[in-house]
């Protein structure tokens, strides 16, 4: 029996945990000599030890089937190195650790590679980097149809230069891609600006949805660094989480905004197939955000005119997957069934040791066809599948 039992899933947040070699091994003759090493970037640390006993413990389990019985039976155990666990690089075995599971379906999105691209100021480091961690990742899912590619659009680069990017990785073989949340330059065009309209329409055009991602935000800091200088000793949980109490309370903060801009300055409205899964941002806050999406155009509906009301947009356009342990139900109730989606973050240890049964823990008063819409229907909805 799989770990989804008799459900049906779809994932629509897990990771490839990349060896130092992911994006050196896909790269374009012409691009390679621009892919700086995966340990000069410094937002997540790289551990050369962790490196070498990943590579081990492959080792070990695909010549010694006891071993490899050891680690399916701790497939959950997300104390161990994010390199050790099954499937964490490996494309076939990644499909073998799918098979455990009992998903359908599964986005797979980078983890180290993405800062080793992405935090960088030369535009064409920038491209090359890009460029070849959507190959990077397209090759990872190439061989099952049921892992979908999430490469990543540097809108920073522009209009013309996203664009190209974007059709290169589709036609290299990505699902879709992550974008920033923010525009780190004040001097340059909000991603929702006109002048990017033909990048959204590739997306609306494709029927393919967009993801936004926690750390995926221009460099956008929600809490301002003297909150830090507080006395006391910053508490780190690991991985993707955000250091601190008020981190974590404000980890949706850049999606709130972006997701919004969105709606207000007419993204949406200007392309009608365009839609996105909001991941790793937390959902607590969705019930409010949606009243206040509401009440803000109300106070500005004498100067502008909304073809529907701001949250029925966010509704029909956006999803959002939760973390294991928020109080999905009460979210739920408040914001309807169609907007929340599972993610299990696999192999990050922010997915908790049991994603599904904390996720039930927290529905204990919703019903089946409830159940559905969260675990798959919700997502074969915003993707145009049926599973």
């Amino acid at each position: 029996m799989s770990y989804a039992e008799q459900r049906i899933i779809i994932d629509a947040d897990s990771h490839v945990i990349e060896l130092d070699t992911f994006l050196s091994n896909a790269a374009r003759e012409e691009d390679l000599p621009l892919i700086r090493p995966m340990d000069e970037q410094t937002e997540l640390r790289v551990v050369q030890a962790g490196l070498d006993r990943a590579r081990e413990l492959f080792d070990k389990r695909h010549n010694d089937p006891k071993t490899m019985t050891k680690f399916e039976n701790a497939l959950l155990d997300n104390t161990k190195n994010g390199w050790s666990r099954l499937g964490a690089f490996d494309p076939d075995e990644r499909s073998h650790t799918l098979d455990l599971f009992g998903f359908k379906m599964q986005w797979i999105l980078p983890t180290f590679a993405f800062h080793q691209v992405a935090h960088v100021e030369d535009p064409e480091v920038l491209t090359a980097g890009a460029r070849t961690l959507n190959k990077a990742m397209a090759e990872f899912c190439a061989h099952d149809d049921r892992l979908k590619a999430i490469g990543y659009i540097p809108f920073s680069l522009g209009p013309e230069t996203a664009l190209a990017l974007m059709k290169q990785g589709f036609k290299d073989g990505c699902y879709s891609f992550m974008v920033d949340t923010n525009e780190p330059d004040p001097n340059k065009p909000s991603f929702t600006h006109p002048d990017f309209d033909d990048v959204w329409a590739e997306f609306s055009d494709r029927r393919a949805p967009f993801g936004n991602h926690v750390a995926v935000n221009g460099h956008y800091r929600a809490v301002p660094p003297s909150f830090k200088n507080n006395g006391k000793t910053e508490l780190e949980l690991g991985g993707d989480a955000p250091a601190g109490e008020l981190g974590l309370m404000t980890i949706g903060n850049s999606a709130q905004m972006f997701l919004a801009a969105m709606i207000f300055d007419g993204v949406f409205d200007r392309h009608p197939h365009l839609k996105t899964v909001s991941m790793e941002h937390a959902a607590t806050w969705l019930p409010s955000w949606l009243n206040s999406l509401d009440y803000t155009s109300s106070i500005f509906g004498r100067l502008r005119k909304f073809n529907q009301s701001p949250s029925d947009t966010a509704r029909e356009r956006i999803k959002v997957s939760p973390f294991a342990g928020e109080p999905v139900g009460w979210i739920i109730e408040n914001v309807g069934p169609d907007m929340l989606v599972f993610a299990s973050d696999y192999p990050h240890p922010e997915g908790t040791n049991d994603p599904i049964r904390r996720f039930e823990a927290k529905m204990t008063n919703c019903d089946e066809a409830t159940m559905d819409k969260f675990y798959y229907r919700n997502m074969e909805e915003l993707m145009g599948i049926q599973v």
